[in-house]
């Protein structure tokens, strides 16, 4: 009976990870580190740091927060969505195979997943991050990210709203690290700012995209997609032109942090490329590499960029 209990517990963990997609977090989680990377090349709070112990405490410890908060706010997020989304999935041909509708996990279960997810994100800020202003901060941010799946049921902005709560992984960790300058100083949140607009245009083009396989769908109950409302060819160009705003905001990252030279340059001439071919791969008339288009460009996208800002910063 042992051996068998010991033989479930992987499984259904992997079931949690797959009902919120946890690979996923790759989308924003490098520009979470960054924001990090370019917050410990501008200094923390020196008496914050003096009472964590040092800066090698202060430092370690706030990263481990940040990865904790990212992990389980985004868990938190998707759970609360599925769970909320489980009869539009259940009707849907495409989501109908998901954990909920074909009854895989139970409400109950993912009640209970949210629940302890928000309770560690809470937490988090709590025990591992160096000041304050992230603990009061976590439940308003938390609305937010579970508010995003209610806003498809009545605004077009559904997609902006997704991004703008990816966007706040930057801000969340550049406050972590130097929250008491940043409330000294609302103007030193600049490198952040930068990098949260990034993801949020970023974010809301390729959901843009990814959503063009439910337009047809959408329409019929009335869900404000922009696909739905806008047709799948004004939906992609609108798509393309907050791509071409997101290549415009990253640009303008260096007049914030002088540090990032040429290695930067190039890794933004590379997430152009891999813009344009994510747009290449998907057509009004051909939606079947949408899947390529979401996961395999964007989840590269992150990473180009961090480990660029890692080299120009650190090298």
């Amino acid at each position: 009976m042992a051996v068998g209990v010991v033989e479930r517990r992987p499984s259904r963990l992997r079931t949690y990870l797959e009902l919120v997609r946890f690979s996923h977090t790759l989308f924003a989680l490098p520009f979470a580190i960054m924001a990090a990377l370019i917050a410990v090349r501008f200094g923390g709070d020196p008496a914050v740091a003096a009472a964590a112990g040092g800066w090698t405490a202060y430092w370690s410890k706030a990263f481990a927060g940040i990865l904790l908060c990212m992990a389980s706010g985004r868990t938190a997020a998707m759970a609360f969505n599925r769970l909320v989304d489980r009869a539009i999935d259940a009707a849907n041909p495409r989501t109908a195979v998901r954990h909920l509708p074909r009854g895989v996990v139970g409400t109950g279960e993912v009640v209970g997943l949210i629940m302890a997810a928000c309770g560690v994100f809470i937490a988090s800020t709590l025990l591992f991050l160096p000041n304050w202003l992230p603990l009061v901060l976590s439940v308003p941010v938390l609305a937010w990210l579970l508010g995003y799946s209610y806003a498809k049921r009545f605004t077009m902005l559904a997609h902006a709203w997704l991004g703008a709560a990816l966007g706040l992984a930057p801000i969340g960790a550049w406050i972590a690290l130097r929250g008491g300058i940043v409330s000294a100083d609302p103007a030193d949140l600049l490198p952040a700012v930068i990098l949260a607009a990034a993801v949020t245009t970023w974010v809301a083009g390729f959901d843009t995209i990814y959503a063009c396989q439910d337009a047809d769908f959408d329409a019929q109950p009335g869900l404000w997609s922009l696909s739905a409302r806008l047709g799948v060819p004004r939906a992609l160009r609108l798509a393309a032109a907050l791509h071409v705003i997101t290549l415009a905001v990253l640009a303008a990252l260096p007049l914030a942090v002088p540090d990032l030279g040429g290695i930067y340059w190039l890794a933004l001439a590379g997430v152009a490329a891999l813009l344009v071919w994510e747009h290449a791969l998907v057509r009004p008339d051909d939606l079947s590499r949408v899947n390529d288009a979401f996961f395999t460009a964007n989840a590269a996208i992150g990473l180009v960029l961090l480990v660029a800002i890692a080299l120009d910063l650190w090298l």
